[in-house]
């Protein structure tokens, strides 16, 4: 998959395709069924989403909401089979952009699309002043066709939307998030220096920042765990570590059965079920005792 920062000047060979328009984030399943209905045979596949989002650029320093930040939404649209991601930069001069220049600056003159395809609700421009229809009236003079697509579903509760997949995340259900996702929702990053805590109680943690992410709920889950090329199954506990008076948030990431130096190492974690609340325990045979049941716990669901 070809990616491109900028809509001008583009080669000849990042023109001319059939394009996606959305945030797509998650890359849920009403994407994925997007972009399948989008690709067509001997076409090029394109998808246009900004960077950052606009939501980040409207509401600087808001609640972290996303559920894959740029780089783990490229990877998963070139899994869906993408061939060109445009990733625009969106700032005040992109916000200020009209919408008949956003049609005929970035969409004809730059990306020289020859079909569209984007959400019934979809809106663009300075003021959200474009929309569906605009789309279809500019198309013929230049040159491209416009097709609307429903994201699944019929209705507020059964369309699949991001929205969705936040609250179940942060109602501790990744369950329900990777039924809407297709996928269960990962985390990636490389493994931070901690207090090294967990290794002298018998349960080393690998220790991993979600900025950049949404926070699901707090408490402890059982993980799946790519690193180094390999996949297990873990525990990890999100959240602020009250039993040691902690008060930022952080993921820690009890692997089993692994026994290497993971530290500065890239990690992929997959929130498979919530098992409990975070607590506060009277010292460290309590935290001990419980994490040894979690673990158990998260052997025998990850197994089923």
């Amino acid at each position: 998959m070809q990616i491109f920062r900028h809509y001008e000047n583009l080669p000849a060979a990042a023109q001319g395709a059939t394009v996606a328009i959305g945030n797509f984030d998650g890359v849920h399943l009403g994407h994925q069924a997007l972009l399948k209905h989008a690709k067509a045979p001997g076409t090029k596949l394109g998808v246009l989403v900004f960077e950052p989002h606009p939501q980040e650029f409207f509401k600087p320093g808001g609640e972290r909401f996303r559920l894959t930040p740029f780089r783990a939404k490229a990877r998963l649209l070139e899994r869906f089979g993408v061939d060109v991601l445009y990733a625009l930069h969106f700032d005040a001069a992109f916000a200020a952009l009209s919408a008949e220049d956003f049609v005929a600056k970035v969409l004809a003159q730059g990306l020289g699309a020859k079909h569209i395809v984007v959400g019934q609700d979809f809106q663009f421009g300075k003021g959200r002043a474009g929309n569906i229809e605009l789309l279809k009236s500019r198309g013929p003079e230049h040159g491209f066709t416009v097709s609307t697509f429903d994201l699944v579903g019929a209705g507020p509760e059964a369309k699949i939307s991001s929205t969705r997949i936040r609250e179940a995340l942060r109602e501790g259900k990744p369950e329900v998030a990777a039924e809407l996702l297709g996928h269960a929702w990962t985390v990636e990053g490389r493994v931070e220096q901690g207090d090294q805590r967990g290794r002298t109680i018998g349960f080393p943690t690998a220790n991993v920042s979600l900025e950049g992410y949404l926070e699901p709920a707090l408490g402890v889950y059982a993980v799946r765990v790519e690193l180094g090329g390999k996949a297990y199954n873990g525990v990890a506990n999100f959240g602020r570590r009250p039993t040691f008076d902690k008060k930022d948030v952080l993921l820690e990431v009890h692997i089993f059965d692994y026994a290497g130096d993971a530290y500065g190492q890239q990690i992929v974690v997959s929130f498979v079920h919530y098992l409990r609340p975070e607590m506060k325990f009277s010292g460290l045979d309590a935290l001990k005792a419980q994490i040894a049941k979690d673990s158990e716990r998260a052997r025998t669901l990850l197994q089923q």
